[in-house]
């Protein structure tokens, strides 16, 4: 029999790394530390309408979304802007660098198959396999660097407008 035939790629074992591979924060990452982290991440499935988290509580890590979609909106604010984030889309990412509460809810639109990655897994990831973190923290930066800039054009379009 061959090599080839007795050995299957990693992937096909775990179909999950196949949608973290799509996933931004991950995207420097080889399948060997992808698998890494895979192992760190925590699943769970939300029904539509499902609130994830609530906000005033205290962050405890990054949500990314596998399959489905999630709102996050200010409940008590009908005039908050509502962000909405599909399969590939990461949130929460706050909550990896303090321990501050959420600033909004996070709500399932659909039924949504997410992975938490906690913080305390995280900072375990920063000391054992520093440069898996690092890459992934590049990531996150670059993202929340964007996030940024538009809620800054935002600010600054809507003080014009007035």
């Amino acid at each position: 029999m061959l090599p080839e035939m007795l050995f299957r790629p990693a992937t096909s074992r775990n179909p999950r790394l196949n949608l973290l591979k799509n996933v931004i924060l991950f995207k420097d990452l080889s399948m060997h530390d992808l698998s890494m982290v895979d192992d760190l991440l925590h699943e769970r499935r939300y029904l539509a309408d499902e609130v994830i988290f609530d906000e005033g509580e205290e962050g405890q890590g990054l949500f990314v979304v596998l399959e489905g979609r999630v709102k996050v909106a200010r409940p008590g604010n009908p005039s908050g802007k509502l962000l909405e984030f599909g399969a590939g889309s990461f949130f929460g990412e706050v909550a990896l660098l303090d321990q501050s509460v959420r600033t909004a809810q996070a709500r399932a639109v659909e039924d949504t198959l997410i992975v938490a990655l906690f913080r305390a897994e995280f900072y375990s990831l920063l000391e054992t396999h520093s440069a898996i973190a690092s890459r992934i923290s590049f990531q996150l930066a670059r993202v929340l660097a964007a996030r940024l800039r538009v809620a800054v054009n935002l600010i600054d379009h809507h003080h014009e407008a007035a």
